[in-house]
């Protein structure tokens, strides 16, 4: 074979290799993941699912997480960046229930599919939503809180970022469970934002004002819960004096349960992630069909040809007989 020839040939197996690459690379789906914040463990579960989704894994989707800092500003600038790259569609968690809107508006007009999760928006432009009901959740944390206080005694409510959806939707949870309790009034309500640094603030102030005056704490989350935990150890009060209970189950909350020292509900953001990806995967592929487990685990939330508007996925509660395992499930 002949120099020329050789040359030849290799150049025709590099353009056909390269050709193969770009196909291969055309055929991945570009799917971007705009999560509120990355700080705290639950959006850090949320976003791990989210990675190990088995499309992620295989190589048909190609996902880029987005770090939206707790700014819903952030979060829109986010949005636009992935409309100027082209992406095929959006999984959004965002940090504001209406000034997300317009971020989803903007994906709209580009003719991108958004999929809401874990945390709502007020659009009707969303394809689907897979969350939690926040209701549901504000209801039983504040309940288990009442349960345990016989409806007497006060208490104080750690919110949620105000305007976030979860605030929202569990403040009316918490109202709910407080009106089967009248006489028990609510001393102090405001937010510390997720952060579990920021309610042992609070709660320390709040003890200084109020000290065993507060019989139950209502967190809207469980980094809050377990911040106020450590407020009242730091006063030197006993914990087992006070009804505490936050959402989520991240793993020192499953700790502390164990321990007898709070309620949690697991808030299961792996289902979420997982389901609002082959949500976002159908949008973009119609003969898609899902590839995580969580249908399978969760047969109640059926999967109905990826066509429905809202997936919910189920509350755990957790309790003595299964905390043990959720801890495992964390090893």
């Amino acid at each position: 074979m002949t120099i020329k020839k050789l040359i030849s040939t290799a150049s025709a197996a590099a353009l056909g290799l390269t050709l193969a690459t770009t196909a291969s690379a055309q055929d991945k789906i570009e799917i971007g993941a705009a999560v509120y914040g990355l700080n705290a463990e639950f959006m850090q579960l949320w976003a791990d699912a989210a990675e190990n989704h088995p499309a992620v894994q295989s190589g048909l989707v190609d996902l880029t997480v987005f770090d939206g800092r707790y700014d819903a500003l952030v979060q829109q600038d986010q949005f636009e960046t992935m409309i100027t790259q082209g992406f095929d569609a959006i999984v959004f968690v965002p940090i504001d229930i209406d000034a997300g809107a317009t971020a989803v508006e903007l994906a709209s007009e580009a003719g991108i599919p958004v999929v809401g999760s874990n945390t709502q928006v007020n659009s009707d432009l969303l394809t689907a939503y897979v969350g939690s009901d926040d209701v549901q959740a504000g209801y039983m944390e504040a309940k288990s809180v009442l349960d345990e206080m016989n409806c007497e005694g006060d208490v104080v409510i750690i919110e949620g970022p105000i305007g976030q959806s979860a605030q929202i939707q569990r403040g009316e949870g918490n109202e709910k469970a407080l009106s089967e309790c009248p006489d028990v009034e609510v001393l102090e309500q405001q937010t510390a934002n997720w952060s579990r640094a920021e309610a042992q603030s609070l709660m320390e102030n709040w003890l200084t004002s109020h000290g065993s005056d507060i019989k139950g704490v209502i967190a809207q989350n469980d980094e809050m819960a377990l911040g106020a935990i450590e407020a009242i150890k730091a006063a030197g009060m006993d914990v087992n004096d006070f009804a505490i209970a936050g959402v989520d189950g991240v793993t020192d909350a499953l700790r502390a349960v164990k321990a007898g020292e709070m309620a949690s509900i697991l808030q299961d953001g792996a289902a979420q992630a997982q389901g609002a990806i082959d949500v976002a995967i159908k949008a973009v592929k119609p003969d898609y069909e899902p590839m995580s487990e969580i249908w399978e685990q969760y047969p109640e939330m059926s999967w109905e040809d990826g066509s429905k508007s809202q997936y919910d996925v189920p509350w755990t509660p957790v309790t003595s007989d299964n905390v043990d395992a959720l801890l495992e499930q964390r090893q």
